[in-house]
């Protein structure tokens, strides 16, 4: 199923997401559910939250950007209660933009190496490092299980410039070629 997208100042973006375990009613579903959606809104990564859901699980799929990057092409995964358990390498400072705050793009300083554990879909245990733009990708879905959102990443100045824009998206004023729900909705089923 295609889930609308949270927006910004949705109080479930800044929320800690909670573990789970293998128990954990309707898994293979959510995880199939967050490919659809990061699909049909044409990102590269979403975490649960940013579908209402407070656990820890984030999807990756980076063909999209494939072409600019060959090494991304294959990167496809899925990270259940990932925990990022070392940032280092040389700052490396990008453009990023989210789902959750759609049209806005800024430039975000981010570790260029990660070492993070996690499980996948089939409960395995992995133990990880990743760099370049593969850790930049897992480094911004994994701040949305910590309530963390690209913007508080931005520098401080910037930040008190984006006030009146991020207040306008949390308002519903902005375009997107994906259902949304704003702070204050009901989530609906499509």
């Amino acid at each position: 199923m295609v889930y609308p997208i949270v927006i910004y100042g949705h109080p479930v973006l800044r929320k800690v997401a909670e573990e789970i375990d293998r128990e954990y009613p309707g898994q293979a579903e959510l995880i199939n559910d967050l490919f659809e959606t990061l699909y049909k809104a044409e990102g590269l990564g979403l975490a649960a939250p940013q579908i209402g859901k407070s656990v820890r699980i984030f999807v990756i799929d980076g063909k999209p950007a494939g072409d600019d990057d060959p090494d991304l092409a294959e990167f496809k995964k899925i990270f259940i209660n990932a925990h990022i358990i070392e940032k280092s390498g040389d700052l490396m400072n990008m453009t990023e933009g989210c789902l959750s705050i759609p049209n806005l793009r800024e430039e975000v300083n981010r570790e260029s190496r990660v070492r993070i554990t996690y499980y996948d879909e089939n409960w395995d245990f992995h133990d990880e490092v990743y760099e370049g733009y593969k850790a930049r990708i897992i480094q911004h879905e994994y701040d949305h299980l910590d309530g963390i959102l690209f913007t508080d990443r931005v520098n401080p100045l910037r930040r008190r410039l984006l006030k009146g824009k991020l207040n306008a998206i949390s308002k519903g004023k902005f375009e997107a070629d994906y259902r949304t729900v704003l702070p204050g909705q009901k989530f609906r089923s499509l």
